[in-house]
């Protein structure tokens, strides 16, 4: 039995042929409306969330299986204290599989340590978001056609965005990539980030603050949102939530082929202008989550051998 915790749980060939088989599930999905007849998703969502928590239930239902879960904290029993582990062993004997997102950092891992059934990371606090590393990397694949000799632009939270970091971890195996870490100071990539991934990797960054001058030398731009739910306080995210915004005027500094993404919700880091450009991606980015979650579901579970 196998889990999805970090992104890097899968091995590079291994990713590879979760999104081969992503590709296939796009161009034929009513071909896998029975694949899971008969399985159950659990989806043990301790924090809000709209695209992962619904993408999931959505993977499931189109693999022909069913779903059961809660949606916040509040309506499970973990607001009488019940723990992460004694939730997941009951769990167990009620699913086939497992989404959990936590607010705390290791949630996941811990859960993993007690079940029976393979869990999957949905988003733990500001550690790691492998589904959505996933569901960027079968993006980025079909707009540049490979993931490899890219520079990559993140930008805005780079110390809170999980959706970053799982990334960057994911996208350092690939020869070639380079990042442009554009943030402000106080928001910039965190340092362990820095001196586990990229420098041991020998992956060419650049820490830069200006989202104007990066742009012309980008084959792709990352933005995300500064998460207010991260803040200590309301002042700091107040300070900084409009640092970056990206609009049309600043569109026309890229390069004709360079595309968008965003792991979504977006507040007004991105006008909604640009949602008109071609290099816009990040609708195209949160169905690709389907098919994303689809194969990942097929391939835990055992039956991506059933479909080769």
């Amino acid at each position: 039995m196998r889990h999805l915790i970090d992104p890097l749980d899968f091995s590079v060939e291994e990713t590879g042929r979760i999104l081969d088989l992503a590709d296939r599930i796009a161009a034929d999905p009513k071909a896998y409306g029975s694949v899971c007849a008969g399985r159950k998703l659990a989806t043990l969502f301790y924090e809000p969330s709209t695209r992962t928590r619904l993408s999931f239930e959505a993977a499931m239902l189109n693999l022909g299986g069913s779903v059961l879960g809660f949606a916040t904290a509040d309506s499970s029993s973990a607001a009488k204290g019940e723990s992460v582990a004694d939730t997941i062993r009951v769990i167990s004997g009620y699913a086939d599989i497992c989404a959990m997102r936590h607010p705390k950092e290791g949630a996941p891992l811990r859960a993993a340590r007690y079940s029976g059934i393979p869990v999957i990371n949905a988003g733990d606090g500001g550690h790691q978001h492998p589904t959505q590393t996933l569901t960027d990397l079968m993006t980025i694949r079909r707009r540049k056609g490979s993931l490899g000799g890219l520079t990559i632009g993140l930008c805005g939270d780079l110390k809170f965005g999980r959706t970053v970091h799982s990334l960057i971890k994911s996208l350092a195996r690939y020869e070639g990539v380079r990042f442009l870490l554009i943030s402000p100071e106080e928001l910039r990539v965190p340092e362990y980030v820095i001196q586990e991934v990229l420098r041991p990797n020998g992956i060419p960054f650049e820490e830069v603050t200006s989202l104007e001058e990066s742009m012309p030398r980008l084959d792709i731009l990352y933005m995300t949102r500064v998460q207010r739910e991260r803040f200590f306080n309301e002042e700091d995210y107040i300070r900084l939530k409009d640092t970056y915004i990206l609009t049309p005027e600043k569109m026309k500094l890229a390069r004709p082929d360079m595309a968008v993404l965003h792991p979504l919700p977006r507040v007004n880091e991105i006008t909604l202008e640009v949602d008109d450009d071609p290099r816009a991606a990040y609708f195209e980015q949160a169905q690709n989550g389907v098919y994303v979650r689809m194969a990942l579901i097929m391939t835990l579970l055992g039956l991506e051998k059933e479909e080769r």
